[in-house]
Parts: structure tokens; C-alpha cells; sequence
């Protein structure tokens, strides 16, 4: 006997999709109740303390590895502050992908409608990140580390092509990894007080974001025909790819005296950091596979980056 399932559900899942005006009301209420705007509310001009991580350590690159175990207590933080800036200006770079991502996906729709007003208020949440991103690798003397030409003309593609379930599965690549990553930094006392406070507004704003995002795939990914699905599931992959790959770029390594490739071979070579990156990733993969974007030969692309 077949089933029939209501329009609209995922099959993967069994979930009639959430309204999308109701739940756009309910996240613009939320965001009415508990914003930030980071020029006022942390202050810049406090004093960096020379002896705390700009990440955790065990989130470093390098952690676990010989060319960690050679770095004394102040290379080690200075290599943190680096990849806590790396990181930074990568997000940087995927916050402004992912403001034209949202605003072609609204672009002529009706602005009273609650889901356009949603939108707009998740793109100026993005503005204010990636200012707060900026002043934080400024305030620690660091470079904001923007991603090489080629990767800035590969996002630029990508901005152009991604649409509907990928374009909101790639939002949720770049920010349910650093959800994880940033909810151990803002409690870890051994982190300096500016990458708590930058990664404590981030994690209140984009939790918002990232259930917004969650419900557009899920409502949207069961309309996809067979091709539409597996050209997502590509997209969605090479975006999981790219992220993976250059959130900390080799630069950082000089910082400290390394050298660049060495260290990024030993970074690519971590164990311990791929396992981070594979924990940080599981919710997320999970929920992919459920709606259907994980799946067949995307999957090698998944693995490749580390994440399966």
C-alpha cells in the first residue's frame, strides 16, 4: 500500500515544513528581544591580555602535533590569535556570499511580507558580524586573513548559481561548524575576553539564522526533481569542501616562526582537529542526509573535506 504524504513533507523526515510567515513573525520577534550591536556592547578599547589563547588550544590546527609540542606557552597564543583571526576573516568573506544569497532569494517579493522582513533583519545581523569580525583581528594587530584570489572568484560563482535548498544549506555549513566551534570558546576561560564576547554574539544571533535556514531546506529540498536534486547535493558538498578547507589559511603559521606548508601538511595530517571538525559537523550532516542533500556520489566530496 502506498502512502500518501501531505504536499510539502519530506519524505525523509515525515515533518509537515513550519509555516514560513509564522515562524519568520516568531525570529523577528526573538531578534526585537535580544540583539547585539558590537561597537557599543563590547568594548574594544579593554586591554588584551598577553598570556590567554585566541582559541582554545584544543581547537588549534596544530594541536597534538610536533610542531605544537615545539611552540612555547607565547607562540602558542600567538598561533591561536591568528587562527582565531583566519577564521574571522574566512566567515568574513562567507558572510558576504551569503547576504547576495538571501537577498537574490527574496529579491521581488512583497517587504510585508514577515519573511522578507526576516530577511532583511538576518542581512543586517551579517553587516554587523562582519564589522565585529574586522575590529576583533584589528584589536589583536592581526591581519583579518581573507581567502586567496581563486577562492574569491569560486565564492563569486557560487554566489551566482546557489539557489533554494543549497543556497540555505550553504548557511548552514558555514555556521552550524562554527556554532560548535564558538560555544567552546565563549565558556573557556583560558580564551581571550574579546573571543568570548565576539563568539557569544554570534552564537545568540546566528541561532536564529541557522533555524531559518533549516526549515527553508527542509520545506524546499522535496520539490527538487531527480537532477535538481543531485546537482544541490553537489553544491552543497563543494560548499561543505571549500569551508573545511580554508578556515585557517597557511599564513597564520609565519606568525610563529613555521613554515606555511610544512605546517598546514601537519595541520591537513591532524587527527585530532579532523575529529573536531568531525564532531562539530555531525548534527548538521545528520540533518542533511534526513532531507535527502547528503547522499550518493556528493558523499565523496564529504569525505574528501574530512567531514564523513
Amino acid at each position: 500500500m502506498t502512502t500518501i504524504l501531505p504536499s510539502g513533507t519530506n519524505r525523509a523526515t515525515n515533518k509537515a515544513p513550519v509555516d514560513r510567515q509564522a515562524l519568520s513573525t516568531r525570529l523577528l520577534g526573538s531578534a526585537a528581544k535580544k540583539s547585539y550591536d558590537p561597537v557599543v556592547d563590547i568594548d574594544w578599547s579593554a586591554p588584551v591580555p598577553e598570556d590567554l589563547y585566541g582559541l582554545s588550544p584544543e581547537w588549534s590546527t596544530l594541536y597534538g602535533t610536533p610542531l605544537w609540542d615545539r611552540l612555547d606557552h607565547s607562540e602558542r597564543v600567538t598561533l591561536t590569535i591568528h587562527e582565531y583571526c583566519s577564521i574571522s576573516g574566512i566567515g568574513i568573506w562567507f558572510e558576504h556570499l551569503l547576504m547576495q544569497l538571501v537577498l537574490r532569494d527574496i529579491y521581488g517579493d512583497d517587504p510585508a511580507q514577515p519573511h522578507v522582513q526576516w530577511a532583511l533583519t538576518e542581512i543586517a545581523d551579517e553587516c554587523r558580524h562582519s564589522v565585529m569580525f574586522a575590529r576583533t583581528a584589528q584589536t589583536f594587530g592581526a591581519p583579518s586573513y581573507g581567502p586567496p584570489p581563486a577562492l574569491l572568484k569560486l565564492g563569486k560563482a557560487y554566489a551566482a548559481r546557489a539557489d533554494g535548498p543549497a543556497a540555505y544549506a550553504a548557511i548552514l555549513v558555514a555556521e552550524e561548524i562554527l556554532d560548535i566551534f564558538q560555544r567552546d570558546l565563549m565558556k573557556d576561560e583560558r580564551v581571550q575576553p574579546l573571543t568570548r564576547a565576539t563568539s557569544q554574539i554570534h552564537v545568540v544571533e546566528e541561532a536564529r539564522h541557522m533555524r531559518f535556514a533549516r526549515e527553508e531546506v527542509a520545506r524546499r529540498t522535496p520539490e527538487l526533481s531527480s537532477w535538481q536534486l543531485r546537482k544541490h547535493r553537489t553544491l552543497v558538498a563543494a560548499c561543505a569542501a571549500i569551508v573545511a578547507e580554508n578556515l585557517v589559511q597557511p599564513q597564520v603559521y609565519a606568525a610563529v616562526g613555521l613554515d606555511p606548508e610544512e605546517a598546514r601538511a601537519a595541520a591537513r595530517g591532524n587527527e585530532h582537529y579532523n575529529a573536531r571538525l568531525r564532531d562539530a559537523s555531525a548534527g548538521l550532516v545528520s540533518f542533511l542526509r534526513d532531507v535527502g542533500l547528503i547522499a550518493g556520489q556528493s558523499e565523496r566530496l564529504w569525505k574528501r573535506a574530512g567531514l564523513l
